[in-house]
């Protein structure tokens, strides 16, 4: 029977196996830094396709440096592995992978330094992150937190307690994700989505300087609207009075894809329809990501079950 599986400890065992000690100086602070690679199911041709892996890896290295964390594997390494675990878990159908590393002594105090670090990967199954067309957002009252507070280039956990907030005040609020602003009042980021807008033919995203993490998915969507579409993005800070404004709203990540926002604070989006650029990059993207876009080797880990 498919079960969720791990590599644990430098073994692959159940994911229901994988526990930590209560006493875990991560679990009590924070300390760790997270990713999420997806291995796509294509049902056609039976094989599993893991998207941009090293990519994520070396993102997730170089947060640990942000955290003063020092591994044993390289970015070669935590791929192999991830796929192997995959392997194990007999799923036929797309796989979300959620690697972690953290500060994994037990009681080591409020600091980064003095303590051990190790590493784990879980492959399971996640529902869609949405099964609408399209879905209604509010600004949240809650700031983007800064780069100059916590690192926003790496996703580090602690960090994720101010998206949980914006989620959450969304969703009481009755809608489906929140739109979070950085102190200055421009758009940063979804709760755990970067933002995408197009105004008047222009396709715009949030500059790095604006608190944002530099998602592997935003990279994607930038490169198939050059490549595919000669569309450059603009990266650019942009103020909220322009979400209500823009032809187009919509968010990318590696759980969510491409989303399209077709209402912003009670304010339709454009038509109130996902619009033409962003079904078109999610039509796009989710071929790209089962491998079948042979413009774009250098993404692909296939592997067959």
């Amino acid at each position: 029977m498919a079960e969720p599986y791990a590599y644990f400890k430098g073994e692959y065992v159940p994911a229901k196996d994988a526990n930590i000690n209560i006493l875990t100086q991560a679990f009590h602070y924070g300390t760790a830094v997270f990713g999420g690679i997806k291995a796509n199911w294509d049902e056609e041709k039976q094989q599993f396709c893991l998207f941009r892996m090293k990519d994520h890896y070396l993102r997730q290295l170089n947060a640990c440096k942000m955290l003063n964390m020092h591994l044993p594997l390289n970015a070669q390494d935590m791929a192999d592995i991830t796929v192997e675990a995959v392997r194990r878990t007999g799923f036929r159908e797309t796989v979300y992978c959620r690697p972690l590393a953290y500060k994994s002594s037990p009681f080591a105090g409020v600091k980064l330094h003095g303590s051990e670090d190790d590493w784990f990967v879980i492959a399971t199954v996640l529902p869609p992150f949405s099964s609408t067309g399209g879905i209604r957002c509010c600004t949240s009252s809650w700031t983007r937190t800064s780069d100059h507070q916590i690192p926003t280039h790496g996703k580090v956990s602690g960090m994720y307690v101010n998206s949980a907030l914006a989620n959450t005040e969304a969703y009481q609020n009755n809608f489906d994700d929140a739109i979070m602003l950085t102190q200055a009042g421009h758009v940063s980021e979804g709760s755990v989505t970067n933002v995408f807008v197009v105004i008047k033919g222009q396709l715009i995203t949030p500059p790095p300087s604006d608190s944002i993490l530099l998602g592997i998915t935003r990279d994607t969507v930038m490169q198939l609207a050059k490549d595919e579409l000669g569309l450059e993005t603009v990266e650019r800070s942009i103020v909220r009075s322009e979400l209500y404004l823009a032809d187009e709203v919509f968010f990318s990540g590696t759980y969510a894809d491409v989303v399209p926002v077709i209402e912003i604070d009670r304010r339709t989006v454009g038509t109130g329809e996902p619009g033409p650029l962003a079904s078109k990059l999610r039509e796009m993207f989710r071929d790209v990501v089962r491998g079948r876009n042979p413009n774009y080797p250098e993404w692909y880990t296939f592997m067959k079950p």
